[in-house]
């Protein structure tokens, strides 16, 4: 008989003969430093002896140990239970939820919100619960909004990354493509912040482009949220709440928990509410997830660790900057670019030696020729780690031929 089964011991080898095989490397906890251990496949990891500081994590804020958002979960670990126990549309919709899609909803300027399981779940259960004809899409978007375009049987044209231009021209070419009669429903989705680039995407151009042709835009603000005027996106510093329809993000960056977040108008909400997969299919957030949230999200709006953030930001990205190294993007990720894969791995890996963990990203992460190191501080960082992250940058650019 044929074996149709898969060849997983072929698939293995190609991934480590690209240098593209990954590997967990659990760590003692989620904070600017840890003790992590090697890889140990199915064993029970042992931590190294030496602390690392981290600068690779999306815990901008430094929240996830913060003793205010641990109370808060364990609050409502006693008191709600620790997991909702059922879809929100049978028994799981709890108070704890509500509380935090409020506090969402008032941050965001809309009128309501509605809390999903993952940020991955926000973007492909809004997406494909729209419907949309046509859909518009940055070429650097998540992996999550890319996934929720394919699930959808609407044409997906993508523009060139943070080029408003260049989606004014797709979307014209479209229209002179298209019926003149036709009532194709347009949508326009881009992240406001760019993970791997650090780039900001320019909203307000982006909404000039979609409202001259009646487009909608969707902002997934996963790598913004908590982190700008009064605790929210670039949707908030830029003032374009009554100009984007569908704004999104996570809870597990900035906001140091779990799962994702759709706000928008009373209508949206409720079609998600009935129409989203990903969230009518999916048991409700945690309590004490949506609780840890819904603090970190107070603490970020009414604390001092947004400004302490973005110290760290300036002192990360002058020093690297003086020392020669081409530091990306315009926010809190600051990607060095090296160029070459090898050199990357082996900047990385030097780091590591001088125990400061920020990966090499390479292709097909990125495009070929652009391997960068991906730093990325926190508000919990000290002027300290910021100056020993720097020296060991400067002493593992000159190991390896970088400086």
């Amino acid at each position: 008989m044929d074996n149709r089964g898969f060849d997983l011991e072929d698939r293995l080898e190609a991934l480590e003969d690209a240098t593209l095989k990954r590997s967990l490397t659990p760590v003692d906890r989620v904070a600017e430093r840890g003790y992590f251990a090697p890889p140990s496949g199915s064993e029970l990891p042992v931590l190294d002896s030496t602390e690392a500081l981290v600068f690779a994590s999306n815990n901008y804020l430094g929240l996830t140990d913060d003793q205010r958002v641990e109370n808060a979960a364990r609050q409502a670990a006693a008191t709600v239970g620790t997991g909702a126990g059922a879809s929100r549309l049978v028994t799981g919709d709890t108070m704890v939820h509500r509380d935090l899609e409020r506090l969402l909803a008032e941050t965001k300027g809309t009128e309501r919100a509605l809390a999903f399981s993952s940020g991955y779940a926000a973007n492909i259960g809004t997406i494909t619960a729209l419907e949309p004809d046509v859909i518009f899409s940055d070429e650097y978007n998540h992996a999550s909004i890319i996934d929720g375009c394919r699930l959808t049987d609407a044409e997906t044209i993508v523009y060139d990354h943070c080029d408003a231009g260049s989606l004014r021209s797709k979307m014209q070419r479209r229209l002179d493509a298209a019926d003149a009669d036709t009532d194709e429903s347009w949508l326009v989705v881009t992240d406001s912040v760019f993970s791997m680039d650090g780039t900001v995407a320019p909203l307000a151009e982006i909404c000039d482009a979609a409202e001259a042709f009646g487009a909608w835009v969707m902002v997934d603000e996963a790598h913004a949220t908590g982190l700008y005027v009064d605790g929210g996106g670039v949707v908030q510093a830029e003032g374009l709440e009554d100009r984007v329809q569908i704004q999104l993000g996570t809870l597990s960056k900035a906001l140091a928990s779990q799962g994702g977040y759709v706000a928008g108008s009373e209508e949206l909400i409720e079609c998600l509410v009935n129409d989203a997969r990903s969230f009518v299919f999916s048991t409700g957030l945690a309590p004490p997830a949506a609780a840890a949230a819904s603090e970190a999200l107070h603490v970020a709006r009414h604390g001092d660790a947004r400004e302490r953030l973005w110290e760290n930001v300036s002192h990360l990205r002058d020093g690297l900057e003086s020392m020669g190294f081409t530091v990306l993007g315009d926010s809190q990720i600051l990607p060095v670019l090296v160029g070459d894969r090898e050199d990357a791995l082996a900047l990385a890996s030097a780091l590591e030696d001088r125990d400061v963990v920020a990966p090499a990203i390479r292709p097909p992460t990125v495009p070929d020729g652009t391997s960068r190191i991906r730093v990325a501080p926190m508000a919990t960082h000290d002027e300290e780690d910021v100056v020993a992250c720097l020296e060991a940058f400067r002493e593992a650019g000159a190991e390896v031929g970088l400086l």
